[in-house]
């Protein structure tokens, strides 16, 4: 494999002191749907709302002096964009992140507030590659994948040594599946050390790469549309070279999920758990709920991030039936 049980310890050891150890808490009444002991993953409360930072900051620090004075780049859907531009900012590195139209505004202007220069391109992550792309071969910038890197994964593999740690009993995992860095991760971490467990990898049906590509047997290229999982939107590339094949060979299910169904996870999630999540976090819980994941034995959901339009927040929670594709 790509990226080691070792990477992944030496990642911790590397970003502790930037990134925060998050809370785990059980969910009463998840627990009662499913019959087991339902546990979420409060990584959206940390540092800059999201999962990314650890990859983002595990790449960062690994940055020769040449390379941290050239700059960053990046494309993204919004989270690895703000994560690299605050790991930047405590580097004193330049930071240009490439977005498309269909990232939400709420996410290019947290960018920006961080000191980034953000450049919105094409109707895709694949067209702000591109900007990348140019910026990386005509200014020298670095650029810093938003989850096909060994050290991005690391960075985010993590996160499973510390679910396993709060949840020592864990038996199944369920976590957002798009680019393939946070599951890979997270696998690698969680199977090191109980190859019994099961991950789960879970996303919307609009637009769901890395479920086409796993079912093609290999990356396949990816219609973007819009939708309420706005973060795990984006193809996974077609000379994917390392999350591809960690996802192929460690995820053991894939659930794909309705808009309704996800908007069902965001509003339990706040009127039942009091945690206010982005589409991409809550489809775990979306899951559960839709009666598309259970499990015998202790449930792990990582709620990823909670950087959401708290406009869009608030339609959905009091029951407003959001359409995106309409309003695009």
């Amino acid at each position: 494999m790509t990226v080691t049980i070792a990477d992944i310890q030496a990642a911790r050891t590397r970003i502790d002191g930037t990134i925060r150890d998050t809370p785990c808490e059980q969910s009463s009444r998840l627990s009662e749907i499913v019959g087991a002991p339902v546990w979420l993953k409060m990584e959206h409360l940390q540092h800059t709302g999201a999962f990314k930072l650890r990859g983002a900051a595990n790449t960062v620090l690994q940055l020769s002096d040449d390379e941290r004075a050239r700059g960053v780049t990046a494309a993204s859907t919004g989270n690895h964009g703000r994560a690299l531009a605050y790991a930047a900012r405590q580097a004193g590195a330049r930071c240009v992140i490439c977005l498309s139209h269909l990232v939400p505004q709420n996410k290019a202007d947290a960018v920006r507030a961080l000191g980034a220069e953000v450049r919105i391109v094409g109707q895709s992550q694949d067209d702000a590659q591109e900007e990348v792309d140019r910026l990386v071969a005509e200014d020298g910038m670095i650029m810093v994948p938003p989850f096909d890197d060994p050290r991005v994964i690391a960075g985010q593999g993590t996160l499973g040594l510390e679910m396993l740690e709060q949840m020592p009993d864990l038996g199944t995992v369920a976590i957002g599946l798009s680019g393939g860095g946070l599951l890979g991760g997270i696998a690698v971490a969680l199977k090191a050390q109980n190859p019994d467990i099961r991950v789960t990898g879970v996303c919307m049906e609009r637009g769901a790469a890395m479920s086409d590509s796993l079912r093609a047997g290999h990356p396949v290229p990816c219609n973007e549309l819009p939708t309420l999982a706005d973060s795990l939107g984006g193809g996974i590339g077609l000379q994917n070279r390392h999350s591809f094949a960690l996802v192929r060979d460690l995820i053991d299910d894939v659930i794909l999920l309705t808009e309704a169904e996800i908007a069902a996870g965001i509003r339990h999630c706040y009127w039942q758990d009091r945690q206010i999540v982005e589409g991409a976090a809550a489809v775990g819980v979306a899951a559960v709920l839709a009666g598309k994941l259970t499990s015998e034995v202790p449930l792990g959901l990582l709620l990823s991030g909670g950087n959401i339009d708290m406009n869009l927040h608030h339609r959905i929670i009091s029951g407003e039936d959001v359409n995106l594709t309409k309003e695009g």
